[in-house]
C-alpha cells in the first residue's frame, strides 16, 4: 500500500497536483484547516493521520532531530530545500517514497530530497 502524504502550508500546490495525477494520496494544510498550527502541532497532525510531512521548511528539520533523539515517534518527513530540487524532481521522488518505502523504512526517519 502507498504511503500518504501531508503538505505544510509553504509546499507549492502543484506538488500535489503532481502527485495526485500520479495516483499518491495528499492532504494538505489549507484543506486540513491547519493553516494556523505551528510546525510541531503539524508534524503531531500529519503523525496522527499516519501521513508523511513534506515540507520545505528548516524549522521542521530541527524539530524532527530533537523527537528523534527523545526517542518520540512521528510518521516520517520528507524534506527538500527551497533552493534544492524543482517542482518536478519532487514529485518523483516522493512517488518513489511513497509506492517503494515500507513503514518500519520511514517511521520516524527524516528524508532529505532529491533522493539522488
Amino acid at each position: 500500500m502507498a504511503h500518504a502524504f501531508y503538505m505544510d502550508v509553504h509546499v507549492p500546490s502543484a506538488i500535489a497536483a503532481g502527485l495526485r495525477r500520479r495516483g499518491i494520496d495528499v492532504l494538505t494544510s489549507q484543506e486540513d484547516g491547519t493553516r494556523q498550527l505551528n510546525d510541531e502541532a503539524l508534524l503531531v497532525r500529519a503523525t496522527a493521520l499516519e501521513r508523511i510531512l513534506f515540507t520545505q521548511d528548516e524549522d521542521l528539520l530541527a524539530i524532527a532531530s530533537e523527537w528523534q533523539h527523545q526517542g518520540q515517534v512521528f510518521a516520517g518527513l520528507a524534506y527538500g530545500h527551497q533552493l534544492g530540487p524543482g517542482i518536478g524532481e519532487i514529485v518523483e521522488d516522493l512517488e518513489l517514497i511513497a509506492t517503494c518505502a515500507n513503514d518500519g523504512e520511514v517511521r520516524s526517519l527524516v528524508i532529505f530530497l532529491p533522493l539522488h
